[in-house]
């Protein structure tokens, strides 16, 4: 690993600075307060109108989230969501409840649009918090959820078209760049041709509430890793990892590279030194250093020896703090990371707080 002590103490000063710039910005009083992935600000404004009405944070979160379960157009979530690399959707979720310090978690789900739904009753109805494959299928099945066709036309051109791409050893032929589909001339522009040439690029929703009371949840929800081999499981269904709440505390979640985030606990990681007094803003900044300090791989490093991937935090306190961290503060794209965050003020982006400015090959 190569990341200078000087670059990395510096960077450490600078969120120390904006920790203390966001205490100055976010007093308490603010709840309801709910927090996601840039992907959800209809989420994060349904959960909060929840939560002013007086639904649960954990019912309000999974009625956020499923509102980009079932958009097709999201491709990183439920309906709609990028398949494995046999062209089938497997979708994984998570939720946390803070009063009743109970969770579940479905992975490797197929045919189930509203995973959250489903991970929600593995927490209300069994003695488990996990399951996954078939046993998660047959879990939805008995409880009344039908059997749905989760790929999208879309979805599937996007598929082939990187099954297309994948080897000029193969029997497939590379499209011709004049007639490419629509559709995939849009998800490259969405996504980046070098990204979407090597499936290393993915997506996810978390979504992290706050009551009026006080009261914590969280919920995460994915289609995992484009392409992923089919069983793969990210960090999205585990507690600890995409998702962690402590109701005394708050609540945290990821999106990004789920590989990385399982090695450190990223949500537990934060919400424990949110426990020790961090802002969330800095909690989830020392978690993504943590990260950047593990991870030595040589396939995993850029030139500089910064991670080559993507990973971003998003927090709550019980106090209505909140804050959203990234990497890097830019895409591959250029443009500035957000989060979604939604609270009296109504639903909105922000920018993201960042480890770095940019990555660099």
């Amino acid at each position: 690993m190569t990341i200078s002590r000087r670059k990395l103490l510096g960077t450490a000063a600078a969120a120390a600075a904006l920790s203390q710039a966001a205490r100055a910005q976010q007093k308490p009083g603010q709840r309801p307060v709910a927090v996601a992935s840039v992907n959800g600000v209809r989420a994060v404004e349904r959960a909060v109108k929840g939560m002013q009405s007086g639904e649960d944070p954990l019912d309000a979160a999974i009625a956020g989230v499923n509102i980009v379960e079932e958009d097709p157009a999201d491709m990183t979530v439920g309906y709609g969501g990028v398949p494995n690399e046999e062209g089938v959707v497997q979708l994984d979720a998570c939720v946390m409840h803070g009063p009743t310090a109970r969770a579940g978690a479905v992975a490797s789900l197929e045919g189930v649009k509203n995973p959250s739904k489903v991970a929600r009753l593995v927490m209300q109805t069994t003695d488990h918090i996990l399951l996954v494959g078939p046993g998660a299928r047959h879990f939805a099945t008995i409880n009344g959820f039908g059997n749905e066709n989760l790929l999208t036309e879309k979805a599937r051109k996007v598929w082939l078209f990187w099954k297309q791409n994948l080897s000029d050893r193969d029997k497939w032929l590379e499209p011709d760049p004049a007639h490419y589909p629509q559709e995939v001339k849009e998800f490259i522009q969405e996504f980046g041709w070098d990204e979407f040439r090597k499936p290393q690029n993915g997506g996810t929703i978390h979504l992290s509430a706050v009551d009026g009371r006080g009261d914590l949840a969280g919920c995460t929800t994915t289609s995992g890793l484009f392409f992923k081999m089919p069983g793969r499981v990210g960090d999205s269904p585990l507690i600890g990892a995409g998702c962690f709440t402590d109701n005394e505390v708050g609540s945290a979640g990821s999106t990004g590279r789920g590989e990385a985030n399982i090695l450190v606990g990223g949500a537990h990681l934060i919400v424990e030194f949110m426990r020790q007094g961090k802002h969330p803003r800095e909690a989830c900044l020392m978690t993504l250093e943590r990260i950047a300090k593990s991870t030595r791989e040589k396939r995993l490093l850029d030139a500089p020896g910064r991670p080559n991937f993507h990973i971003s935090f998003y927090a709550v306190n019980k106090a209505g703090q909140y804050a959203g961290a990234s990497m890097y503060g830019f895409g591959s794209t250029g443009k500035r990371r957000q989060f979604a965050v939604g609270d009296s003020s109504g639903a909105r982006k922000e920018d993201t707080a960042f480890l770095f400015e940019r990555r660099q090959t």
